[in-house]
């Protein structure tokens, strides 16, 4: 099976709530490489105002080093960046999609309604960092069931399965990744949860802070009722990680699935 490096390619600091990491997967396989979202990139590094402009930077609270870059932590890893043959997008916001722009070689898969409503000029992602014209691999429903869930396959060759999870509402084309360890799952949800206690709280102020970011509110909190479902009944067979929930990412959820240490 595809070996799993979790790393951490960003970091966003927005006062009043906790520091988050964007927390990306990257599958190393004798096919190549592949990349589960893509973090702060070397061009969002050098040039941020231009890039992103202040009102996004101050928004988000975007921190800025290029070493959390995924190019640069491949590089750390031994492996080669022109190694990336696949990307895999849960969607398109600016803190996912930043790397894009460094493997411009890479086939891109995505929802093909997330690729829909970035082609559409919604005002939530940032044109800029799609000028490189990425190689885009839009995916489209299927009838593929996966623990009662639509399930899009991602074709990359390699000995992991890979598929597109439908987890619509933070954007509107939001999806989870699921990635095949042997006889179990490892599902990256994005962003349908922001930290890992909303699986069991419904009260957390940062239930606010996901209701005022979601496209549609309505559709993030199914999603996330689905994602429940799966913690409660499914732990067994599926571990899930969010992007942005720094506690998970320096626990080292899914080393049990047979994954490589988490790098920073």
């Amino acid at each position: 099976m595809s070996e799993v490096h979790h790393i951490n390619c960003g970091t966003l600091v927005v006062p009043g709530y906790p520091t988050a990491v964007c927390h990306c997967l990257l599958l190393e396989d004798d096919c190549g490489l592949a990349l589960i979202d893509t973090g702060i990139g070397l061009l969002d590094v050098r040039d941020p105002v231009d890039r992103l402009g202040q009102e996004l930077i101050d928004l988000g609270g975007f921190q800025f080093n290029e070493s959390d870059t995924a190019i640069r932590q491949i590089e750390n890893l031994g492996l080669q960046p022109d190694q990336l043959r696949h990307i895999v997008l849960t969607h398109c916001d600016p803190d996912h999609t930043g790397g894009l722009a460094d493997f411009p070689n890479a086939q891109v898969h995505v929802g093909k309604e997330e690729l829909s409503h970035v082609q559409s000029g919604h005002w939530r992602y940032v044109a800029k960092q799609f000028e490189h014209s990425p190689k885009w691999m839009p995916h489209e429903a299927s009838n593929q069931n996966w623990y009662g869930l639509e399930a899009r396959t991602v074709q990359t060759g390699f000995s992991s399965e890979i598929l597109l999870i439908p987890l619509f509402g933070h954007t509107l084309g939001h999806c989870g990744v699921a990635i095949q360890q042997g006889d179990r799952w490892l599902l990256h949800v994005g962003d349908a949860y922001y930290l890992r206690v909303e699986l069991t709280e419904d009260d957390h102020p940062v239930s606010d802070l996901a209701a005022q970011r979601a496209d549609n509110d309505h559709w993030r909190r199914e999603s996330l009722s689905q994602l429940r479902r799966l913690f409660r009944d499914h732990s067994d067979e599926i571990e899930m990680i969010g992007y942005h929930d720094v506690t998970e990412f320096s626990k080292g959820f899914g080393l049990q699935l047979g994954s490589s240490k988490p790098r920073n």
